[in-house]
């Protein structure tokens, strides 16, 4: 009962969203009263103070006393979004590692963390985790203590079950489990390629997959990607034909640091095209969980008939980044994907594993997700508002239709490690555009997490940001 009443009242408050976008209602409009949506609508006043509640915490509507409730944001007043990226179609080796190690050292200084990579503590279960753990050591035989070679075959089996979500057909046995996202794909190239193979990847791109590239032997081509379609299929089929590539690997569902998502008609093209040259994905799927609208997307697997997509993902975003859970679905190398995992790990964490593949059993996942990306939709239109007030009028933003990472364009003339070799002074940290990509770009770029608790502290970082940011 509580599922379908929270449904109404969102069904409610993302009907009057849409108006807002659409224009059909300006900022300054009063909104009908509670009791007239309750007359119009069929619910109760709890049902219609609940939307009400929700769009204000979105930041789309303000309460007035004794007045009413009227819009206060438009999505007309957006910034506009970065245009296509244009990465030199070649093979590059200008490390961003200083400023990655910089950023990471200087995370003890920071209290505002506008750089995380993962939610803040607040927004995850850690008192169902730990009691988790708790009984994940009485039932397991022998505590956990031994080896897993195989998995845990109940966490193996609630990730089939979760892929009836975007299509998939995916069993027990076609899983492979591993200590986290990274793993699954460090395993998924090694199946792939050897040293000196050449792997194409998006740009921007999340620093931690060309580092790991590079350190197997790989070589890495950035292509050209959108921050709302994602990678340009244009650009890689030029790839194909000038460079032997071995491989792509692409987060085909709000990327990081874009937050873009492939549209269903080109992850099918994409496939087609994988297919026609003989090329294997690793499909990165780790923020496939964290949508904002009606339904989670597809993925590239859900197209994948020839077996050439490893598709990949772990619960380090939705639940613990510590426990490291992960897995790849490798179609046709699961073999040699489970020799590698043999040679190089032998086991995962078999109480982490255990814990995790107990809390997805019933509800509690799905409420937990449901709240989670509530939070994050709020969050990221609450950021747009601030960018939008606070940060120079030719500021571009990306919009992400789910995820917790805005992609922020400034002037030319802006160089964001040295706005952030200042911020940080001021103990708030973000993530220079330069630590995406392997080449000579993005210095006028940078990436916000907006997985945080919103409050005045983050609303007057982000203030701050944007004053030093004009200067």
């Amino acid at each position: 009962m509580e599922q379908k009443k929270e449904l109404i009242y969102l069904q409610i408050a993302n009907g009057i969203e849409r108006q807002i976008k659409h224009g059909v209602l300006k900022v300054g409009d009063k909104l009908p009263s509670l009791r007239t949506i309750c007359i119009e609508q069929g619910v109760s006043l709890s049902s219609s103070s609940q939307a009400y509640l929700e769009l204000e915490s979105r930041g789309l509507i303000e309460s007035r006393p004794r007045t009413g409730y009227f819009v206060s944001f438009s999505h007309k007043n957006l910034r506009e979004v970065p245009t296509t990226s244009q990465p030199r179609l070649t093979n590059a080796s200008e490390d961003p590692e200083e400023i990655i190690n910089t950023i990471t050292s200087n995370a003890a200084r920071a209290n505002i963390f506008l750089s995380s990579g993962v939610p803040a503590l607040s927004l995850l279960p850690v008192a169902k985790l730990n009691k988790g753990m708790i009984q994940a050591m009485r039932s397991l035989p022998d505590s956990g203590i031994h080896y897993e070679r195989q998995g845990n075959p109940k966490l193996k089996q609630q990730i089939a079950r979760r892929s009836l979500s975007w299509g998939g057909k995916l069993r027990e046995q076609d899983i492979v489990t591993t200590s986290g996202c990274m793993e699954a794909l460090a395993f998924s190239m090694m199946a792939l390629a050897e040293r000196g193979d050449t792997i194409a990847v998006e740009s921007p791109v999340y620093y931690g997959i060309p580092l790991l590239a590079q350190s197997i032997g790989l070589k890495v081509i950035e292509l050209p990607t959108h921050p709302v379609t994602g990678v340009e299929l244009d650009a890689l089929e030029k790839a194909f034909k000038k460079n032997r590539i071995k491989l792509c690997l692409f987060v085909t569902n709000f990327s990081n640091p874009l937050g873009s998502m492939m549209p269903v008609e080109n992850k099918k093209a994409l496939v087609k095209l994988l297919e026609k040259y003989n090329v294997p994905l690793i499909e990165d799927d780790l923020y496939g969980d964290l949508y904002f609208g009606d339904h989670r997307p597809l993925t590239c697997k859900s197209f994948d008939e020839s077996g050439m997509v490893l598709w990949c993902g772990s619960f380090s975003k939705t639940l613990s980044a510590g426990y490291r859970v992960g897995w790849v679905a490798p179609g046709k190398f699961l073999e040699k994907v489970k020799r590698i995992k043999h040679y190089h790990a032998i086991s995962c964490n078999a109480l982490a594993h255990e814990t995790i593949a107990n809390f997805l059993e019933n509800d509690r996942y799905e409420n937990h997700l449901r709240k989670l990306r509530q939070t994050l939709h709020r969050n990221t239109l609450q950021f747009h508002r601030f960018i939008g007030d606070y940060f120079p009028e030719d500021t571009l933003v990306s919009r992400p239709q789910g995820g917790f990472h805005l992609w922020v364009e400034f002037g030319k003339r802006t160089d964001t490690i040295e706005l952030y070799n200042q911020l940080i002074q001021h103990k708030i940290s973000f993530t220079p555009g330069r630590a995406f990509t392997l080449q000579n770009q993005y210095n006028n770029c940078l990436r916000l997490s907006t997985g945080l608790m919103l409050n005045d502290k983050v609303e007057g970082a982000l203030k701050l940001l944007g004053k030093m940011a004009s200067r």
